[in-house]
């Protein structure tokens, strides 16, 4: 199931698009307030956001822009209630891929998002994210909600690791043979109870990286 935002204040348009999306094999979750939203996506990030021009603090495009200054590939359409071309051009001026206007049909709605899915190929899995962790792994870059984290190369691995297995139990021996031994690295068990406590110091001891007695580690949404 393709996780979805939804930035809308209207309940009444917002229930009637999840029920429909949530039928097309999406799952949407709806944001009432540009703050929410920015909180939703600096936890998880979904392959497209539907994000509406008007919003009770502030205007959908400034949103654009702080969605775009830290996930440049993130797919948006803009939702419009106003078809005049100032929303238009402003809103694809500050990133947005696509535009729809309202009133809309909600099939007209689904057949952009998958055009737009389509064309943007591959990056939505350009994230991996756990609560407020992100990678960005075209730059091999960490993010601790906004502020890019430092790693070293076996802090990286170890961690992108663990993303990759999002919600599974990764055994110590199966971290030590993918992050050290793939790369002819032969080490002992101490530098990965080492090198996790640094990450883990570095991620400000995430509630979401866990630790699996006698076994190995998970990384988890807690939220």
């Amino acid at each position: 199931m393709l996780e979805l935002y939804y930035i809308e204040d209207d309940p009444s348009i917002a229930l009637a698009v999840k029920e429909y999306l949530d039928q097309k094999n999406f799952h949407v979750t709806v944001c009432p307030t540009l703050a929410q939203a920015k909180a939703a996506l600096t936890q998880r990030l979904p392959v497209c956001v539907l994000l509406d021009w008007n919003m009770p603090d502030g205007r959908g495009d400034s949103l654009c822009r702080w969605i775009r200054c830290r996930f440049h590939e993130l797919p948006v359409i803009f939702l419009t209630v106003r078809g005049d071309c100032a929303d238009i051009v402003s809103g694809f001026e500050n990133g947005a891929d696509d535009y729809v206007v309202k009133p809309f049909e909600l099939e007209v709605l689904y057949s952009r998002i998958l055009a737009l899915l389509r064309r943007s190929g591959k990056t939505a899995k350009q994230y991996l994210s756990c609560d407020g962790i992100r990678i960005d792994l075209n730059r091999q870059a960490v993010f601790l909600h906004s502020l890019e984290i430092r790693l070293s190369a076996a802090e990286y691995q170890l961690l992108l690791c663990l993303m990759q297995n999002k919600g599974k139990t990764v055994t110590r021996a199966g971290i030590l043979a993918q992050v050290w031994d793939a790369n002819g690295n032969y080490v002992n068990d101490n530098t990965l109870t080492v090198t996790m406590k640094r990450l883990r110091d570095k991620l400000g001891l995430p509630a979401c990286l866990k630790t699996v007695r006698s076994i190995g580690y998970r990384m988890e949404d807690t939220q």
